[in-house]
């Protein structure tokens, strides 16, 4: 019971009504105190209208009247003289005086809680104003002990009460917090398992129903998160499925494209200049065609190969990629620029750039050529200690909202229609193998730009490198 919500909301309950309880009982019996003092105050003033009625008594009389006033001496201070009413003999001396008449709150607490804490018996003197204005001031003296047990017992009542009030209370409140929070809770985490036993079900997504407008908030958050959750098992499925067909086709293409590797050695056994000039290109290609879906079959059962490492010089990755774009446009007006300094050497697996750098300039020139506009593509490059930094931008027309609420996501992050959305999900991968990152750091109607940061050192970028160095690149 005590680890559940229900069983400490109940002891909260009761422990905090408690509190409150002895909150007040402090001024509780200090004015319980106030009026025991007050009360012989009174009983010693009446006794004293005895002598005032005959003005001799004998000592029995006399006697008789303190004990029922609880008092050893009065006296009573009548138009200006002070007269002892009543006496008798202390047992000690006097140890304190206590003035009732212009007492504050503070002062008989004070007063209240340091008579509880001294159990020692005590003479003290209360000084008081008589009732009735049947004088100037009443002064009595008496034990302390008598006013200590009375405020003890009125204590322990008051405590007692003060228990079955918090308890009831307590109760009370934990039965009504149970009706209007614990069981909406509990049904929501019984929905939550429900759900979790077939998230594919549509029909166990929770349809909120709660009055109360937090937990209506609530219902509504889960209801959102599931309808994702299912989409993204169903998405998960159809791209499983998808996997599965594209390893087939890339194992049967790879051996297609085996057998036109074949056919390249003739090729480049030509005398025809052209054919010379364009065959290792075309060697290069079909050789990348075969370790495409080679790669494409170990992601099927993994993900992306690591990367082999070897020092290259960028820009002729760049310049075999621009090539093989210029044959792609034709007589299209579209320029492609390679500001990648001649000196400019990064550590990279070769097949894998040269895959990440084909994506985005290929995604580039699909754009331009789509607007059907002359257009520029320019890949720049600079390096620093920590890092290299390469920038693809373009002058076409932008991303479109779609494209970019689901940038890096495959099958969901087309630019272009009937694209798949995988040229980029791909090069990040690849990129984010090589410890790096692809950001993309505008887009707009004056083109597109992304980023390519690949570190140097021991293959990580530190805290804060890509993102700060991606800010001063966009600036």
């Amino acid at each position: 019971m005590f680890n559940s919500l229900s069983g400490r909301l109940f002891i909260l309950t009761t422990i905090f009504v408690m509190l409150a309880e002895v909150l007040i009982f402090v001024p509780s019996i200090a004015r319980f105190r106030e009026d025991y003092l007050m009360n012989r105050l009174e009983r010693a003033q009446i006794a004293s209208l005895a002598l005032l009625a005959d003005d001799m008594i004998d000592r029995e009389l006399e006697a008789e009247l303190l004990e029922n006033a609880g008092v050893f001496n009065v006296v009573l201070r009548r138009d200006e003289v002070r007269q002892l009413m009543l006496s008798s003999a202390l047992p000690s001396p006097i140890d304190a005086t206590f003035d009732m008449r212009d007492a504050s709150a503070p002062v008989l607490i004070r007063d209240a809680i340091a008579r509880l804490a001294k159990p020692e018996n005590e003479i003290i003197r209360v000084i008081g104003a008589p009732v009735r204005d049947a004088g100037l001031l009443i002064e009595i003296t008496m034990e302390t002990a008598p006013l200590r047990m009375a405020m003890i017992d009125y204590g322990v009542r008051i405590l007692i009460l003060s228990a079955v009030i918090s308890v009831m209370t307590a109760l009370l409140l934990f039965l009504a917090m149970r009706a209007l929070l614990l069981k909406p809770i509990k049904r929501v985490v019984e929905q939550m398992q429900n759900y979790a036993a077939a998230p594919e079900d549509a029909r166990r997504i929770i349809v909120p129903s709660a009055k109360v407008t937090e937990l209506h908030e609530a219902e509504l958050a889960l209801q959102k998160m599931e309808n994702d959750l299912t989409h993204a098992l169903r998405q998960k499925d159809r791209l499983a499925q998808l996997g599965s067909a594209v390893s087939k086709i890339s194992h049967d293409l790879r051996n297609i494209l085996t057998s036109a590797q074949l056919f390249t050695d003739r090729i480049e056994m030509s005398e025809d200049p052209t054919v010379k000039r364009m065959a290792p290109k075309l060697v290069g290609s079909i050789t990348r065609a075969v370790h495409l879906c080679e790669s494409t079959l170990a992601f099927g059962k993994a993900e992306e190969p690591s990367p082999t490492l070897t020092v290259l010089p960028l820009h002729e990755v760049i310049e075999e990629v621009i090539d093989s774009e210029r044959l792609a446009v034709g007589d299209f007006p579209l320029e492609f620029e390679s500001e990648v300094p001649l000196s400019m050497k990064v550590r990279a697996d070769p097949e894998q750039i040269y895959r990440v750098f084909a994506n985005l300039i290929r995604n580039a020139r699909q754009a331009i050529v789509a607007t059907g506009s002359p257009g520029r593509i320019v890949v720049r490059g600079r390096e620093d200690e920590a890092a290299w930094w390469i920038e693809v931008s373009d002058t076409g027309p932008g991303l479109p909202a779609k494209a970019l609420e689901h940038l890096f996501t495959p099958f969901q992050g087309g630019a272009t229609k009937g694209g798949a959305g995988l040229g980029l999900a791909i090069s990040s991968e690849l990129v984010r193998g090589h410890g790096g990152t692809l950001k993309m750091t505008r887009t707009g109607a004056e083109g597109t730009s992304f980023m390519i940061c690949l570190p140097k050192g021991d293959g990580t970028l530190g805290p804060g490198l890509a993102s700060t160095s991606l800010r001063d690149s966009a600036a």
